[in-house]
């Protein structure tokens, strides 16, 4: 503690996790937020919004913390004393952010209606006058964009999740789970109680300001009769891009994007608020590579291809470059001839001719830039694709053009081959700083992360590594160990940085990769250093991962002692 009610902890080498009220104690109910907390999160995070620390990338507002985090480990050390100073001081809800009051309609016909009633004793009818008779006040974001967790003036409505989630939840349900109100913004899966539908749009990137409801505001609820219309609100639909060719300008086709191709560039940091995550590459020194090699800018939008199968035809000449997973590549001519340039190094692609990505000899990602750049509309200021959100461009299709930007005289010349910027082996050891929740296990499950691998199953994507621990459910050899808590009760959803490795109840961790859920509600046990994340994404299923833990403030020098707590001790 640095303060009453003020808990500072690491969350990896780059961000700093602002407790307010006493997260740290066990078996604190998810549904437990006391008011003066929410007025401490949102005078905190106001503040910091207003008046940036240097080097703040973000800062995400949850139930009970503010999530604070960096661009460099530097800028987080030194702001740590000063967020002590401010967090102890107990700002006022007066320094809050702007905030806006929101009126929204909702028809209350809930599948959930019935059952809230009976558990709080209300009975239906009781349940929308207490719904409708209370300000709701906009908590922080998270969980997709648009969806703002509202807390209200009392705990009444305060009732527990569904035990078996909904598979699909329709784009504007209002909900309630735990001491909290929401609209979910697009269909999505969920463990709310659904109470009513409303035609507010929550998510319109057409707007000014994309979510209607952003942290610090307030919303009243009003019933209206089922007469009324309700429309299905629209999500933010990933946009197409460059479905029509461009008469005369150069471009790539795909004519097969492979398992999965996406554009990517250095992603949408800053929007976390939103409950937007920064997404962009997932190895971003192979993409900065590939960018480099053409001589583009370092943001300059890439394809990030999974294991292989893309294929692309120019049109016009264009140079290329294709980086991470050790690929082989194969450009077929007009007149059948082939040609194999090499990874790590720029090369020709004539009018007509054919790219194709073979299957990665090791590694799992492979970056193609062109120089010039693939010039599709922006969304949020990135042109790269978030895969849990929907946000940026969609998914390659075959017959989809992207356009190539002429290189501007700012473009730098093409460089010389390069060695790979990210060496995958069958087995591959990361950094990690413990915490910010690493008190929820016991010291056993701090000595199974270190002392055991973990193989990456099938189920990882862009949003998450899953691990299994060697030996569970196959035939690896012995016995895996699950990481076993040691507190009960849950953790109030907080946020979470690209790295975290998140414990569900499984006890089998999942690594954070750049499209994870802004905020989460499991305990997070360490977070891996950004310097290895790389490693993690291009590890394939079946690959092995270690951990090794090293201290927040020296991530080069791994710590004395693997299982201690020391690293989150002020």
């Amino acid at each position: 503690m640095t303060g009453p009610g003020a808990d500072i902890r690491w969350a990896g080498p780059r961000a700093l996790l602002v407790g307010l009220a006493g997260q740290g104690a066990p078996g604190l109910p998810a549904s437990g937020l006391p008011a003066d907390a929410l007025d401490a999160v949102l005078a905190l995070h106001g503040r910091l919004l207003a008046e940036p620390l240097a080097g703040q990338t973000d800062a995400v507002a949850a139930a009970e913390t503010v999530l604070v985090t960096f661009a460099t480990a530097a800028h987080a050390r030194n702001a740590r004393a000063v967020l002590e100073r401010l967090a102890s001081s107990r700002t006022d809800a007066g320094e809050r952010a702007a905030s806006r009051h929101v009126a929204i309609e909702v028809v209350y016909d809930g599948e959930d209606l019935a059952e809230v009633g009976r558990l709080t004793g209300l009975g239906a009818e009781g349940v929308v006058a207490a719904h409708t008779g209370q300000v709701w006040t906009a908590a922080f974001g998270g969980f997709a964009p648009g969806f703002a967790y509202l807390v209200g003036e009392d705990s009444v409505l305060d009732v527990p999740r569904r035990t078996s989630p909904r598979t699909a939840v329709p784009a504007g349900s209002v909900a309630l789970g735990g001491r909290f109100s929401a609209v979910y913004p697009r269909q999505s899966p969920g463990g709310w109680q659904l109470i009513g539908r409303t035609a507010a749009v929550m998510w319109d990137l057409d707007r000014e300001h994309p979510a209607l409801v952003r942290p610090g505001d307030t919303v009243s609820y009003t019933a209206v009769r089922e007469s009324v219309s309700v429309r299905e609100p629209a999500a933010a639909p990933a946009r197409a891009a460059g479905a029509e060719p461009d008469a005369g300008r150069p471009a790539l086709v795909v004519v097969s994007p492979g398992l999965q191709s996406l554009l990517e560039d250095l992603g949408r940091p800053g929007l976390g608020d939103l409950g937007v995550s920064a997404a962009g590459a997932a190895d971003e020194p192979s993409a900065r590579q590939a960018n480099r090699l053409v001589g583009n800018p370092p943001g300059a939008a890439v394809i990030e291809n999974l294991f292989g199968g893309l294929a692309l035809r120019a049109v016009g000449d264009a140079v290329l470059a294709v980086t991470g997973a050790q690929t082989p590549l194969e450009v077929r001519a007009h007149d059948g001839g082939i040609r194999r340039p090499a990874l790590n190094a720029p090369f020709a692609l004539l009018d007509g001719e054919v790219l194709e990505l073979g299957t990665p000899e090791s590694g799992l990602r492979a970056y193609a830039a062109v120089r010039g750049g693939i010039d599709v509309p922006e969304v949020l200021g990135s042109r790269a694709a978030d895969t849990m959100s929907g946000l940026g461009p969609a998914p390659l299709a075959a017959g989809t053009h992207l356009p190539v930007a002429e290189p501007s005289s700012a473009f730098a010349a093409v460089g010389a081959p390069e060695p790979p910027a990210v060496v995958v082996r069958p087995s591959q050891t990361l950094r990690v700083t413990l915490g910010p929740r690493e008190d929820w296990f016991a010291p056993e499950a701090l000595e199974a992360l270190t002392g055991q691998e973990w193989t990456v199953t099938e189920q990882s994507n862009r949003i998450g590594v899953r691990l299994r621990p060697v030996g569970a459910g196959g035939s690896d050899g012995g016995e895996g160990r699950a990481l076993e808590r040691s507190r009960t009760g849950e953790l109030a959803s907080e946020g979470a940085v690209t790295g975290s490795l998140q414990v569900p109840p499984s006890g089998h961790p999942v690594l954070f990769l750049p499209d994870h859920p802004v905020t989460g509600g499991y305990p997070v046990i360490a977070v891996v250093v950004p310097e290895d994340l790389p490693l993690a994404a291009q590890t394939p299923p079946g690959g092995r991962l270690r951990f090794t833990v090293v201290g927040p403030t020296s991530t080069g020098v791994p710590s004395s002692a693997s299982t201690s707590t020391e690293g989150n001790q002020p």
